[in-house]
């Protein structure tokens, strides 16, 4: 099926009208959504090159915004430079490995992301190790990145055991993907995993994806987000099983 025709279209806008939906209710989650669902339908490669552009584009401004810019760089540089760097390699592995394997680590990677936070898991990290298992961290979630097109896991763990304010850590999480994932698109490039008529259908998807942010925002105001961030972990819990036992079937 061509990129450009209409089924595949639609199927990629109702995509990203939901995970940016999701992410305008509880501030997070696009990526992984928008994953799950592509690669249930599309397959990894497709899937990642995919959520490029919209990824970037709604996480630049939570990036920018919150007037904290300067003070999360200045103490996370180290975790971020090597979540960058360590993308790479993550995709050099993407392009030299039977895709089956990384399917189902990605599915396995949504199922750990689902459980950590149906348990309301909370690790504290104490200041004194703070730098050495951000550069290990980083270094992780970069070749995940790389591998999977999630940019969650250990990263997102890392900065909650951090203990930043709520704003900062929102900020901190919308730097961290959108570096990872402006490193994924110029590292696929380099392996020619992509091609226009990705990038353009990439492109379109910005707009489902606003549009879902915006119904999710004034859904927030009359949904209780505790109930809904269960029932979206819960979601990611079924589509991660479901990944891994699709590649597991062939």
């Amino acid at each position: 099926m061509s990129t450009l025709d209409v089924g595949f279209l639609a199927l990629v806008g109702v995509t990203f009208l939901a995970a940016g939906t999701v992410k305008g209710v509880i501030g997070m989650g696009m990526p992984t959504v928008s994953l799950a669902l592509l690669v249930a339908t599309v397959g990894l490669q497709p899937a990642m090159a995919l959520l490029l552009v919209p990824t970037i584009v709604t996480n630049l401004w939570q990036a920018l915004v919150g007037g904290q810019l300067r003070a999360i760089v200045r103490r996370l540089w180290p975790f971020l430079l090597a979540s960058v760097v360590a993308v790479w390699p993550g995709v050099a592995v993407l392009a030299g490995v039977d895709v089956r394997w990384l399917t189902r680590l990605l599915g396995l990677l949504i199922i750990g992301y689902a459980l950590v936070n149906l348990g309301m898991a909370r690790f504290v990290l104490p200041v004194r190790h703070e730098r050495r298992a951000g550069v290990i961290s980083g270094l992780v979630n970069g070749l995940l990145t790389g591998m999977t097109g999630s940019s969650v896991f250990p990263g997102v763990a890392y900065l909650q055991a951090l203990g930043l304010p709520r704003d900062q850590l929102i900020q901190a999480m919308g730097i961290l993907f959108t570096l990872c994932i402006l490193a994924l698109g110029l590292a696929m490039g380099g392996q020619d995993l992509l091609t226009g008529e990705l990038m353009l259908t990439s492109s379109l998807a910005v707009i489902p994806a606003l549009l879902g942010m915006q119904l999710g925002q004034r859904l927030r105001r009359r949904l209780s987000e505790s109930g809904f961030r269960r029932f979206f972990f819960l979601g990611l819990l079924v589509m991660g099983s479901y990944i891994v036992l699709r590649s597991l079937l062939g």
